[in-house]
């Protein structure tokens, strides 16, 4: 559907991706309504008069608050398979079904190759959608002149970029992230490090003073240094070698001797009274926003429990819970926050390739998401859902609607059994081709891969942005990575492009940079 708008002088043309309007499923009350005329064209109809409503109330408010959620891996099909796995656990036949983000109304896609590479890595793509540029495969912060696990090319601080999170910082707004992997892994990293190396967590050929690593980037340098709320796993990288670690007894990775946790807290407590370091549900749940202006979670040794473990373990909370203790902590800022929200695990689950554990945290990532929207409003926050890069996993062959999106299918003619799910690479080839009943539905399951590789890789084609809120009708048509931390500057008068709007109720006029993709869906 096409809609047509003046706004500002200028036509803005929406595309809008797929229907985003709820279909009941089909049951006994429904009848056989669905399989009628009448039935679709209402639907339709009710899509097209949401639709216009979009168009009449443009979101073009300032947003005084950003929240960029951010599943790792979660590319379209994993998306369609998260959508039908949750309209299942729900006793739905799944196609019916809806994540709470593709009801936002506005919908881009993003181009995710790296200078290097025409499929990328979480590290370069985090360079691209947080800072701006596209980098090179492996690097975090900096710009196309650093080489992968080059130290001495990175050392110019003339290569590093700044993220949207700095930005943030320096118009005074409150910032942080919550994330299930460590938090100095690629994606949070994005936010604070400077590096030739995403691998470069605890320690650095370097050494401190000539490429100082990810975790001592985000303690005692700008900006990672001024974020109040760091929830996540990762306490390997914080304690030094000969001190074990508090739950898992395994020894810290820091060769230098320092107890990073320490010099945070000491760091902290010079500034505030009101200073929190925990590393257990039980702590975690002890911590008020009222209470609290700095707030530090190590929940793991590594990364977090993926949701499974996590439910039954009750050991350390849901991302769920951490988006909402952060936004309370946060929303204390009149001038507003920027808040990142990482799914993390929904990249390891595919790496495994294990599908069900990727959906599960799709699911799990979706339910914060719903939490986000409830707890903030429309008019002066934007939200952003986005991946970093897709998987290879794909949705094959043709089973029946509400077929098991985890089991398998028959073909009629060659009379042939295979999954529905199924990886073009990774450690699933050695999965046996003869299926026992229910076989292919546990939660270590890995699905069947075309070509052995130990860990299934990424997948090269563009990946959805979904947005809502003010200022979330720049994100439309197709764009470069890079332009979304430049779009979410403009939205909320932050960083390069904080002139444009600065100043005005409302924005406008729309700066050249932005008129190819609001003008028409063009490609950058």
């Amino acid at each position: 559907m096409r809609l047509l708008r003046v706004v500002g002088g200028l036509m803005l043309l929406f595309i809008t991706v797929g229907d985003s309007a709820k279909l009941p499923h089909r049951s006994s009350e429904e009848g056989d309504d669905i399989l009628t005329q009448r039935y679709w064209y209402e639907h339709a109809d009710k899509t097209l008069q949401k639709k216009q409503k979009i168009s009449e109330n443009l979101e073009r408010g300032k947003a005084k608050n950003i929240i960029f959620f951010l599943g790792d891996g979660m590319g379209m099909s994993t998306i369609t398979a998260a959508r039908i796995y949750k309209g299942q656990k729900a006793g739905l036949k799944g196609a019916e079904a809806e994540l709470t983000f593709e009801d936002f109304p506005h919908v881009s896609l993003s181009k995710t190759y790296a200078i290097d590479r025409q499929t990328s890595d979480s590290a370069n793509t985090a360079t691209a959608y947080l800072c701006g540029v596209k980098a090179n495969y492996g690097t975090l912060g900096v710009n196309g002149k650093v080489k992968n696990e080059d130290c001495d090319s990175s050392k110019d601080n003339s290569t590093h970029v700044s993220s949207i999170l700095q930005w943030a910082q320096e118009e005074g707004k409150s910032t942080g992230f919550v994330t299930t992997t460590r938090v100095t892994h690629a994606t949070p990293a994005g936010l604070y490090a400077h590096s030739a190396s995403r691998d470069w967590e605890a320690e650095s050929p370097g050494g401190d003073e000539k490429c100082p690593d990810i975790a001592l980037q985000l303690v005692k340098q700008n900006p990672g240094k001024n974020i109040q709320v760091i929830l996540g796993g990762g306490r390997q990288s914080f304690f030094p070698n000969n001190e074990p670690d508090v739950e898992s007894k395994e020894m810290g990775k820091r060769k230098d001797g320092k107890n990073l946790v320490n010099e945070w807290l000491d760091h902290k407590n010079n500034i505030s009274s009101k200073v929190n370091y925990v590393h257990n549900l039980e702590g975690f749940e002890n911590v008020t926003a009222d209470e609290t202006d700095y707030l530090l979670g190590l929940f793991e040794y590594s990364h977090m429990q993926y949701e499974f473990e996590r439910v039954t373990s009750n050991s350390e909370p849901s991302i769920t819970d951490m988006t909402k203790k952060a936004i309370q902590i946060l929303s204390k800022n009149s001038k507003g926050y920027f808040l990142l929200v990482e799914g993390g695990r929904i990249d390891h689950g595919h790496h495994d390739g294990m599908a069900k554990r990727a959906l599960e945290e799709v699911v799990s990532f979706d339910k914060a998401i719903k939490l986000a929207l409830e707890m903030t409003n429309r008019e002066d926050t934007l939200l952003l859902v986005t991946a970093d890069h897709s998987h290879t996993m794909t949705i094959s062959g043709y089973p029946l609607r509400g077929n098991n999106i985890l089991g398998t299918y028959v073909s009629r003619d060659e009379k042939v059994e295979y999954t529905v799910l199924g990886y073009a690479n990774g450690p699933g080839y050695n999965t046996s081709r003869t299926f026992k009943k229910n076989s292919t539905l546990g939660n270590d399951y890995k699905q069947p891969a075309t070509f052995y590789l130990e860990s299934e890789t990424h997948g090269g084609e563009d990946v959805p942005v979904f947005a809502i809120g003010a200022v979330a009708h720049l994100f439309h048509g197709v764009h470069d990575q890079t332009y979304i931390p430049h779009a979410i500057g403009y939205a909320a008068c932050i960083g390069p492009n904080k002139d444009y709007c600065k100043g005005a109720a409302s924005i406008s006029p729309i700066p050249s940079f932005l008129v190819p993709f609001v003008v028409l869906p063009h490609i950058f």
